[in-house]
């Protein structure tokens, strides 16, 4: 799941994964951070889910997949759209 705020010229995006699924740890990578897993790796919050935010420039997209332990690559379901493999994000 995505979850967006608007920021001034900016919009700060929260990718969200249940917390069981899958199991181990989770990062998103994307054009943003370089395709760097380390840069965001997901944390468990108060809800029980698994969250990471970005802050990216406003009225722009962005490529992004998530990283599983095991090197699982996965898309976003509820992603905007999706570029091959990838899955996008409009800000």
């Amino acid at each position: 799941m995505l979850e967006r705020k608007q920021l001034k010229g900016r919009t700060q995006v929260t990718f969200v994964l249940p917390a069981d699924s899958p199991d181990g740890s989770v990062s998103v990578v994307g054009d943003f951070n370089h395709w760097n897993p380390a840069a965001h790796p997901l944390q468990v919050r108060g809800d029980g889910m698994r969250a990471a935010t970005v802050v990216l420039p406003a009225h722009c997209s962005h490529s992004f997949r998530y990283l599983a332990a095991g090197d699982f690559w996965f898309d976003e379901d509820q992603a905007d759209g999706h570029d091959g493999s990838n899955s996008r994000v409009n800000t």
